[in-house]
């Protein structure tokens, strides 16, 4: 037995991933194994303290024959009070939470494996419980169980069962780069952006100082298969990851918080290697979309599908846009490359991208050359009027010249050590210094060990690899530095169309890299285009259900396919009315769950209830507020109330109280600090909420034209379908697609090459003077009219 216990002992760095829970009269006891039930570790929870979670981690190791016997033991020790009995299975405990009475555990009871990194696996979240930790005694100590059962209602609405995905050992919640250039563990992960459950977690965690007992969730979208390219079976993995900071529906989450959070801020990332039992190479690349990082906002209507966007006066220094791109900086290093893709021409939106152009510009003049923005204003609504597929071509010349910039990860990897079921990570190869951005550092980061090219990196062919297969040659690694960052207003249809087109230039780079194709560049007539198309389509759906309530407007890849035209506005035409009807009816409910959840709002006796706040996390974060039977309809980006309704938490009457699982408020330390992100609930976010000074939507900035290299004056009208300081926008809007003129923007630099020397070796080619976009033949008026403004249902 004495063997058995120390044998245990070593095994004990393994994850527990599977627990059993039993309840006797006085106590919760849990029973957590790894997979092979070799170890076994034992929690009790005290059922008779409510006002405290009071938790107590056994710190023995058992083995299976040892775990059964303990089990018999406390159920002989209870059996005065009724014995111990088995409550159910379960695969990780999500946290605890507190209303206004007793203490629930949430716990995962079914998953689901959805697809694994480096053998570690992934699963999704398929059913959940939660379990109430008071007694019987103590629960007759509690009063206002009607108030206590909403609390409950609400926050079951929020379904753990879409998009919510964990993995035991793989930091899921951070990039394939992170993971290999700075490995970590334990209790700094669930500082990150990307962990939904921080707070639920953070008393188990703080009462332990473990993380053993817990499952770290990310939300976002999560999708992998294999496709075959020359010979080759190649994995496939697409990952999208929501911040948990300032999260919130379509029309209740806009724009920036104070502390430089955006709505809707998701990073996407995608990994490439080899579906071999032990790959030696992989591939990473990643990008990220926002909401654009100024204060503004748009009422909820129930009878304008489009309604006003409001500009808000505040922050006339934007340093809560600096923020966000200081923010952005520390997660990925420079450049920050804007790809800005909203109207010119459109009322609602053109003064929303004049506001942003100026942002830009007068921070640019803050920042060290170095941390110089770059960024692109195009319109892609006004260049796809015509032939809508023939924008992806240009949204491919743009990628492929962002990817000049920022690169992509690569790198050789040693086969990973441990047992099957704990495997260790693969050791990174050839990696001297390797580059890295701290998701929580803020300082200037150097570029100086940065090294590789993809040309470097992709001369190995496939018989090369065949003679050292044991020995493979090493290559010097690649370190993506930057990250693309792409808006429209809502950040979903027009967003996801640039995103895909960044992917397959990436793609293309990632699979030369990996020794599977001659050329970095892929056409957009590929098979492997056509299936990349689809998961960013699927992925596009997703994120836009979670967000805005209906699937993503998909017309660019609908005609891509060859779809009727007919079929494509019907399609647009039924997403639109979803998208409505979720905004007008359904978001406050989402609302209320997410801001129960993630912390925002914690019910305290004396205090207003959620449904009579009935608000954005702002002013659920705050204790300041009085009783009061109005409710409030809708928050500003920085927490100002705009207006007063009478309309109930269930939304607009008649309306059905589905809800949806959606995106994330914001709780981080401040920018400049080196903590960790543990972002206390207690330190509120949001000041009081006050009537904010508000401009006409018909505000329009002066521009400020300062920093501005490589474009012509000509080309500065506001009017314009694009500006822009990192590419020329006469090669950009030459229709063209030669090997001549994508050569340029594929040629990755040289190893050697610093950035400034990227940046200067980009000459613009002369081009004849076209009208920008592709003009083709258009949609008919009156759809486009409907699609774009909002205007009527009808014609």
């Amino acid at each position: 037995m004495a063997a058995a216990a120390a044998a245990a002992q070593e095994a004990e760095p393994a994850c527990l991933q599977s627990f059993e829970l039993y309840e006797s009269a006085s106590r919760f006891y849990i029973f957590g194994t790894n997979a092979d039930k070799t170890v076994w570790r034992l929690l009790k929870i005290d059922r008779s303290e409510t006002s405290e979670l009071d938790i107590d981690e056994c710190s023995t190791v058992y083995t299976q024959a040892e775990y059964l016997e303990l089990v018999s033991g406390l159920d002989e020790d209870h059996r005065s009070t009724g014995g111990v009995k088995f409550v159910t299975k379960f695969y990780g405990i999500i946290g605890f939470i507190k209303f206004l009475g007793p203490f629930y555990m949430l716990i995962i009871t079914e998953q689901r494996k959805i697809g694994e990194i480096f053998d570690h696996p992934v699963y999704q979240v398929t059913k959940t419980s939660m379990i109430e930790l008071a007694n019987s005694k103590s629960r007759s100590s509690f009063l206002n169980t009607r108030d206590e059962n909403r609390y409950k209602k609400i926050l079951n609405t929020l379904d753990l069962r879409k998009d919510f995905f964990f993995s035991y050992s793989y930091p899921i919640m951070r990039g394939l780069q992170r993971n290999l250039s700075d490995p970590q563990e334990g209790w700094s992960l669930y500082e990150s952006t990307f962990v939904w459950n921080e707070f639920l977690t953070r008393q188990i965690r703080n009462c332990l100082q473990s993380t053993l007992w817990t499952v770290a969730l990310v939300y976002g979208f999560f999708k992998q298969d294999k496709f075959a390219i020359s010979g080759k079976d190649i994995m496939f993995t697409l990952i999208a990851r929501r911040s948990r900071h300032y999260a919130g529906t379509r029309y209740l989450k806009r724009g920036v918080n104070e502390k430089g959070r955006v709505a809707n801020d998701v990073e996407t990332e995608q990994i490439v290697y080899e579906a071999v039992p032990m790959p030696t190479e992989v591939s990473s690349v990643v990008q990220n979309r926002g909401s654009i990082p100024l204060f503004w906002s748009q009422d909820t209507s129930k009878l304008n599908i489009k309604p006003d966007i409001i500009l808000h006066e505040k922050d006339k220094n934007y340093e809560a846009t600096k923020l966000h791109f200081e923010n952005l900086r520390g997660r990925y290093g420079n450049p920050i490359i804007i790809f800005n893709l909203i109207k010119t021409r459109e009322r609602r939106e053109s003064m929303l991208r004049r506001e942003f152009d100026k942002a830009i510009r007068i921070i640019n003049k803050l920042f060290s050359e170095e941390n110089q923005l770059r960024f692109l204003h195009w319109d892609l609504h006004k260049n796809s009027q015509g032939e809508p597929t023939n924008v992806l071509d240009v949204l491919l010349k743009v990628a492929f010249r962002a990817l000049t910039l920022t690169e992509f990860f690569y790198c050789q990897v040693a086969p990973p050590t441990g047992s099957e079921t704990a495997p260790h990570w693969p050791a990174l190869l050839h990696s001297h210094d390797p580059y890295f951005c701290d998701e929580n550092s803020n300082s200037d980061i150097s570029q100086e060990d940065i090294s590789g090219s993809s040309d470097s990196s992709g001369n190995g062919t496939t018989e090369d690899k065949a003679e050292t297969s044991e020995l493979p040659q090493l290559k010097p690694p690649i370190f993506q530095k930057g990250v693309l960052r792409t808006n429209c207003i809502d950040c979903l249809d027009r967003t996801n169309v640039a995103q895909y087109a960044y992917g397959l230039a990436a793609l293309g780079h990632q699979l030369h890299a990996l020794g599977c194709v001659e050329s970095p560049e892929l056409g957009l007539g590929a098979p492997v285009a056509h299936h990349l198309m689809h998961f960013y389509e699927r992925m596009g759906d997703t994120l836009a259900v979670q967000y805005s309530g209906s699937a993503a407007h998909n017309k660019i890849f609908s005609a891509k396919r060859g779809h009727l035209k007919l079929f494509i506005r019907s399609q647009e035409f039924f997403r639109t009315l979803q998208r409505h009807y979720s905004n007008a009816c359904i978001d406050a409910n989402k609302q209320a769950a997410i801001n129960l959840f993630l912390g925002y709002f914690q019910p305290k006796q004396g205090s207003p209830a959620l449904w009579e706040l009935e608000s954005s996390s702002e002013e659920h974060n705050n204790g300041s507020f009085g009783h009061t039977s109005d409710s409030i309809k809708r928050v500003n980006s920085d927490g100002s109330i705009l207006s007063v309704s009478n309309t109930s938490i269930s939304g607009c009457s008649g309306c059905h109280n589905e809800l949806l699982t959606a995106a994330q408020p914001d709780v981080s330390t401040e920018l400049q600090s080196s903590k960790m992100e543990s972002d206390l609930v207690y330190e509120n976010e949001i000041t009081s909420p006050i009537e904010s000074k508000m401009s006409n939507s018909r505000y329009t900035p002066t521009l400020s034209h300062d920093h501005i290299h490589d474009v012509p004056s000509s080309q500065l009208d506001p009017c314009n379908s694009g500006d822009s300081n990192f590419l020329d926008l006469e090669w950009l809007s030459n229709s063209g697609n030669s090997s001549d003129e994508r050569s340029l923007a594929v040629s990755t630099p040289d190893a050697h090459l610093s950035t400034e020397n990227v940046i200067s070796d980009i000459i613009p080619e002369t081009m004849e003077n076209q009208v920008a976009g592709v003009q083709a033949q258009k949609l008919p008026e009156q759809f486009v009219q409907w699609v774009n403004n909002g205007d009527s249902f009808w014609f």
